[in-house]
Formats: C-alpha cells, structure tokens, sequence
C-alpha cells in the first residue's frame, strides 16, 4: 500500500467523521493491525511511497530506530512504522527536517518535554491552516478562470 492508498483511507475517514477531525483518524489510519509482523525496508518504502535510501537516511539522521533481524537486514516493528507515518505527514506539510529532528529527540527523552513538543506543533498547525487558507484562495482563483473560459468548476470527472 503505497502513500496515495494511505492518504486515501485517511481522506475516506474523514468522511466517515461528524463534526472536527478526530485524532482517531489518525489512530485508524496507522492501526496496528495492518502491521503487526516486521516489515523489511522495501515492505515499508512500499508502504509509505518513499524510497528505501530515504528510510535509511531518516534511520541515519537520527529519526526513527530500526531494529536489525538475525540476518542484520532492518525490521521495523509497529512502532517505527507508526513514527515514519507520522514523519512522513510532517514533511509532507513542510514540516523541516531539523525541526523533526528537535521533535524526535524531545520524544525520546520522555515526558517532561510534551510542552516543548506540544507548543512546536501547535505552531506547525497555525502553519498548516495558513497554508490551506492560501490554497483554498488559489483554488477559488483557479476555478474563476476556468469558469471563465466557459469551463465547468467544481470536482472533475475522470474515467
């Protein structure tokens, strides 16, 4: 299942969803049950639509942990799974790397730095909501140009 797949069942979910997006979408989105056995690195590249060197530089920058099977090829269990899902969606929302770098290592010196982590994503989501402000007046311009030039707005029909 690769990234589109994963972004398809979130944007399914939050149909599914009644009021503000919830969390458990999230939770859904990466549920343990889609992968509970170790998966290799292509297993996860797969996965996540990203190229098996950019996992291995996400493990070499200090970003996620990958244990190593009898072999000494990476295993990512649940939890390296659950933590590239989720740095995955930062950069995709442009999060910075040094950034994810300063969020990851707060989580892993625990809990007393969930205020620090807490008020950098607070901040990023301010980010984020501005960004989709900007978008949405982009796509309001681009759909009066098409509109326009006689074309049809609106969500397009593809076979």
């Amino acid at each position: 299942m690769a990234t589109d797949d994963l972004m398809s069942r979130a944007l399914s979910a939050l149909d599914e969803v009644d009021g503000p997006m919830s969390v458990e979408v999230i939770h859904r989105l990466v549920d343990a049950g889609d992968a509970t056995a170790p998966m290799t690195i292509t297993e996860v590249a797969d996965l996540l639509g990203m190229s098996p060197h950019t996992l291995r530089y996400y493990e070499r920058v200090g970003l996620v942990t990958v244990d190593r099977d009898a072999d000494g090829h990476r295993s990512y269990g649940t939890q390296a799974v659950r933590r590239l899902v989720f740095l995955t969606r930062m950069r995709l929302s442009g999060m910075a790397m040094r950034d994810l770098q300063h969020y990851v290592r707060l989580v892993d010196e625990g809990d007393d730095t969930v205020p620090e982590r807490l008020d950098m994503l607070l901040e990023h989501r301010d980010t984020i909501r501005r960004q989709l402000k900007e978008l949405t007046l982009s796509l309001a311009a681009t759909e009066y140009k098409i509109a326009t030039y006689g074309g049809h707005t609106g969500t397009r029909q593809t076979d």
